[in-house]
């Protein structure tokens, strides 16, 4: 029953039925609801796991980025927040613990591509007629957006990046005479008509991104390059805001001054940073970087630990793809095939949050802890079957952590030099 409940939730999340007109007037906290009721049906459970790294990581950023607030001086600002992103964490925990099968996992995978594509169909309504049937419409340039979280055509373009290789992952499974396999691949098509919809220049790169990591997986580095080089070339071939993609072209040099803004917020706040929520009390722009956001508002101890979350999601998926288990029978070889399949599509979503990430201020937004959650369930489920899987220890890790994450702010800070020589 948990698990049925924090799927409905997730359904929530992403669709967001509740902000319809029709249904925000009556005033019903139906996220709140289903969370509380997954959480209630969780807490008997004896088979609750918390082994895995991210757990404690996830726990820890949310201290601290209270904390942030309260250091610098509004105590009540700390709660405020506190209570917002308290059911981020909630929400991780239930999904990670509940997703602990092959299915399960597919199944939420499944979920996540389908309100993605619903999504993209309001937005081609919305291309087309001008108005959603949510009541949304077009933003003043002409790009599709959603409700709530994903009002900004970038972080609706973020959902269906992250989305793209699930469909072509359920396309993979064939089945029913093959009609699954096309209505997957229709699926993948709608969602990438759905990027070009948005306009989002981060979401087209991620596209990009994505296909090399892929490719870098498969076929090695070379190709990879190559390949990505020849993408890139025909994307902004389209009618997109990609031909604009310079350093010295406005929108891109307002961002490059905001990293500065915040890379100077940190040197003057190294330890705690300037607290969350208030990098635009310092800078009239948001930080348009995940990275930066987190080093400016939270110092050097929250993304030390916002880095390492999302750093063991990815050596998480690719220990699965580098490891070669002693494989009994031929059942196995295949029920390992499948699994290496399952990580093989996680980790290029993961890569294509990080793409458009890289470009947007979504430290704390609830999506890229709700993929993290899955990559998590599938890695213990996958232990599970096959033991010889080492494990995680965070102890171990520690050292390790702690000089990626200082050469991770120098090759930022030698990043942000040279992008401000050059603009």
């Amino acid at each position: 029953m948990p698990f049925v409940f924090i799927v409905i939730y997730l359904v929530l999340v992403l669709v967001r039925p509740q902000e319809y007109p029709q249904w925000a007037q009556a005033g019903i906290p139906f996220l709140p609801i289903a969370l509380i009721t997954a959480l209630v049906a969780w807490l008997p459970s004896r088979h609750k796991r918390f082994d895995e790294p991210q757990y404690l990581l996830l726990a820890l950023f949310l201290l601290v980025t209270s904390l942030s607030i309260a250091v610098n001086g509004w105590s009540g600002g700390a709660l405020e927040h506190f209570n917002v992103f308290a059911p981020t964490l909630v929400a991780f925990v239930l999904l990670a613990n509940t997703a602990l099968t092959r299915q399960r996992v597919v199944f939420v995978i499944g979920v996540f591509t389908a309100c993605a594509v619903l999504l993209a169909i309001h937005g081609i309504k919305q291309s087309a007629t001008g108005l959603g049937w949510t009541g949304m419409p077009l933003i003043d340039d002409g790009r599709i957006q959603y409700l709530g979280i994903f009002s900004d055509p970038n972080d609706l373009g973020m959902l269906f990046v992250i989305c793209v290789p699930m469909a072509l992952y359920l396309s993979s499974r064939g089945g029913l005479l093959g009609l699954r396999r096309l209505v997957w691949l229709a699926a993948a098509g709608v969602l990438m008509y759905g990027i070009l919809l948005t306009n989002s220049r981060g979401s087209l790169l991620a596209l990009v991104v994505m296909s090399g990591a892929y490719l870098w997986q498969r076929r090695g580095p070379v190709t990879a390059g190559v390949m990505a080089a020849i993408c890139l070339t025909l994307l902004k071939l389209l009618p997109s805001r990609l031909d604009q993609l310079d350093v010295q072209e406005r929108s891109a040099t307002g961002r490059v001054e905001a990293w500065y803004e915040g890379m100077q917020m940190f040197i003057a706040h190294p330890v705690m940073g300037v607290g969350t929520d208030r990098f635009t009390e310092f800078n009239e722009l948001t930080a348009h970087n995940s990275l930066i956001l987190v080093l400016a508002e939270n110092g050097f101890i929250g993304f030390f630990l916002w880095f390492s979350f999302m750093g063991y999601c990815f050596w998480m998926m690719a220990r699965l793809l580098r490891h070669a288990p002693e494989l009994s029978d031929d059942d196995d070889v295949i029920e390992w095939r499948r699994d290496r399949a399952i990580a093989m599509t996680l980790l290029v979503s993961l890569v294509g949050y990080a793409a458009t990430a890289f470009f947007l201020s979504r430290s704390y937004v609830m999506l890229p802890y709700l993929l993290s959650a899955v990559v998590v369930a599938h890695f213990t489920a996958v232990r599970e079957r096959f033991p010889d899987v080492v494990p995680f220890n965070l102890g171990q890790d520690l050292l390790r952590w702690l000089v990626l994450a200082c050469a991770a702010v120098v090759a930022f800070y030698l990043l942000l030099k040279v992008l401000l020589a050059m603009s």
